[in-house]
Parts: C-alpha cells; sequence; structure tokens
C-alpha cells in the first residue's frame, strides 16, 4: 500500500511540474520575443560609481535592473590604459549593451566599437555618433543650470560667485556658461572666480581651490565637483549643485541643484536592444528637461529662504523652456573669471 500511495504523489507531482511547465510555456509564447529574456548590460567607468556623473548612468541602469529588464554588471575606477581592454572583455562575454564615459579614450574605444558590430555601445562622448553601433550621449542639462543661476545671482550679497571644475571640456563648459548667464539675468552685477582642478574625482584639491574663492570674497560655490560643499559649509557660505542633490548632506549650505536623469536615454537604449532596432544616434537631446532628462531640484531646506520674486521669475522660465519659447544657448567655450 505504502508503494502504491507513494508512486501516485510521485505522478501527480510529475504531472503538476508538466503542468507547470506547459503553462510557462503557453504565457512565453504570448510575450514578444524580446520580453522573453533580460538584456546583458555592462557599465565601464573611470571613477567610482559614487562621483556624482558616473553615478547617474549607475543609478539608472540598477532602476531597470530592479524592475527585472536588465542583468547589469559594472567595472570602476578603470585606467583610460585599461579601458580598452575591459570593453573587449564585456563584448566578447556576450554583453548585449555596453555604458559608459570615453572622453579620454575617444580612438580606442571606437576601435573597439567596429570589431564588434553586433554589441550596442552608448558612451559618453563629445564627438558624434559611429555607424553602426556606437552611440553618444552628453549631460546637456544647461537649462536647469540656468536656473540654478538665476538663484545664485539672487541670494549672492557679495555679487562674487565662486566655480570649480573637474576639467574645462564642453561638458562641463556650457553648465557653467548657463549658470553664469542666468546668474546675471536676476543680478547683473554679479562677477565670477573659475578654476578646474584637472581631475574629476579628488575632493580635497576642489575644496582648497574652494577656500581661496571664498577668501577673496565669493558667498556663493557653484559645486561642480565633489569637495567644494564641504568648503562652503566650513566658511559657512552659500552652494550651487550639480548633477545631483547633495542637499540632504548639506541642509544649510545647497541651496539648489541642477539635477540630470540618465533614465530617459538607458531605457531607449534598452527598449532599442529588446525590439532589435538598436542603431548609433545622439543621445545627448534625451538629458534636456521637455525630455525629462534633468530637472531643478525642490528647494527643501531654503524653502521660503529665496525672494519670492526671483522663485516667480525661476518658474515663469522653467515653464518656458519646457514650453519651447526660451532657448538655454549652448555655449561650449571655456568659462573665464571676470574679476
Amino acid at each position: 500500500m505504502g508503494n502504491v500511495i507513494g508512486g501516485s504523489l510521485l505522478g501527480v507531482a510529475r504531472r503538476a511540474v508538466l503542468c507547470g511547465a506547459a503553462a510557462a510555456a503557453v504565457a512565453a509564447m504570448a510575450l514578444p520575443a524580446w520580453a522573453q529574456s533580460k538584456v546583458k548590460v555592462a557599465g565601464i567607468y573611470t571613477v567610482p560609481i559614487e562621483q556624482q556623473w558616473v553615478s547617474r548612468i549607475h543609478t539608472a541602469l540598477k532602476a531597470a535592473e530592479a524592475r527585472g529588464e536588465i542583468e547589469y554588471v559594472w567595472a570602476e575606477s578603470v585606467a583610460n590604459t585599461d579601458y580598452e581592454r575591459v570593453m573587449r572583455q564585456y563584448a566578447e562575454g556576450g554583453q548585449q549593451l555596453v555604458f559608459g564615459e570615453v572622453f579620454g579614450v575617444e580612438r580606442a574605444a571606437r576601435a573597439v566599437a567596429k570589431d564588434y558590430p553586433k554589441t550596442a555601445f552608448v558612451m559618453g562622448s563629445s564627438f558624434k555618433p559611429q555607424e553602426p553601433n556606437f552611440s553618444v550621449f552628453d549631460n546637456y542639462i544647461q537649462e536647469p543650470a540656468y536656473l540654478t543661476g538665476m538663484i545664485a545671482g539672487a541670494v549672492s550679497k557679495s555679487n562674487v560667485i565662486g566655480m570649480v571644475g573637474g576639467y574645462p571640456i564642453p561638458e562641463v563648459n556650457r553648465l557653467m556658461n548657463a549658470f553664469m548667464e542666468g546668474a546675471k539675468e536676476v543680478n547683473p552685477n554679479v562677477k565670477f572666480m573659475v578654476s578646474f582642478i584637472g581631475s574629476w574625482f579628488d575632493p580635497p584639491k576642489a575644496k582648497e581651490a574652494a577656500f581661496a574663492m571664498i577668501d577673496r570674497g565669493a558667498d556663493v560655490m557653484y559645486a561642480e565637483r565633489f569637495g567644494v560643499s564641504d568648503a562652503a559649509k566650513e566658511r559657512k557660505v552659500l552652494a550651487i549643485g550639480n548633477v545631483i542633490n547633495t542637499q540632504p548632506q548639506y541642509p544649510e549650505t545647497v541651496v539648489a541643484s541642477a539635477l540630470w536623469h540618465m533614465e530617459p536615454s538607458v531605457d531607449r537604449a534598452i527598449a532599442a536592444v529588446k525590439a532589435g532596432s538598436y542603431k548609433a544616434e545622439d543621445y545627448g537631446p534625451y538629458s534636456q528637461m521637455v525630455h525629462k532628462g534633468s530637472s531643478l531640484a525642490p528647494l527643501g531646506t531654503f524653502e521660503g529662504k529665496v525672494p519670492a520674486d526671483v522663485m516667480a521669475k525661476v518658474k515663469a522660465r522653467e515653464q518656458e523652456i519646457l514650453d519651447g519659447k526660451f532657448t538655454v544657448k549652448v555655449n561650449d567655450n571655456e568659462p573665464k573669471s571676470t574679476m
């Protein structure tokens, strides 16, 4: 009797497994082909993922991973001299989509893309896409940078703003120039001190550069790099954030921030790979406010501390940007000090 019962239970279990498998097969057949598997994605970053610029790419990819759309791996702090090797390693390993930034390794990166035409590459770059599989993107967040400039110009009492950047490349220059134009719109008397530290991630060096500007009268600091807000906090002056919102870490220091949202670009690339329609294109425009690729951070702890008439102007200008009635000029030239 025991053997009969055991055999019966085993048969039931087998039938249940087979029925489950059949149901899963039917469900899979009901889905589009691209939805039946996750896209294999890799990120290659020359700096730690905590660095603000790279963190935006990483955050968007982690969100896609959390939704179950992709399998995501990454390498951080990759030296330029090792970047090509890592690209090839991921392409050889079957990664379908690779994100990264190739500002210092353009030629090598594009050569790798030619060798792996079936791999989709989406890279931060100052240059144009390369057929058939090398797309480019950029942080075109000059619009919220302009808006933060308006706020900075209004809250400065000394009429001196300090600006510390990494390198004077287009990706940095256009944000600084937009910020300066926004500040001058509300405060024609404002002057600027501008310097570059020659590094994408050196908080101590950025902090020292900021100290020097504060000593010369700057009462608002544009924190293009990490370290600047630390200096502003210690000297009790204000700061404007860039790319990410650091106000939670500096609630009495960071007045406003221009935020970059990489999700529109990341999601577009993933969808194209899934659909089998991926092609080389410029993803830069998807960082603009109209595509929700950038925004002005909420004032948070500074709500009510910025003059109401100024915020009314900022909100009006923001709406004009979204409606296409006001265009923030893209100026990639190196910004210069005016004092």
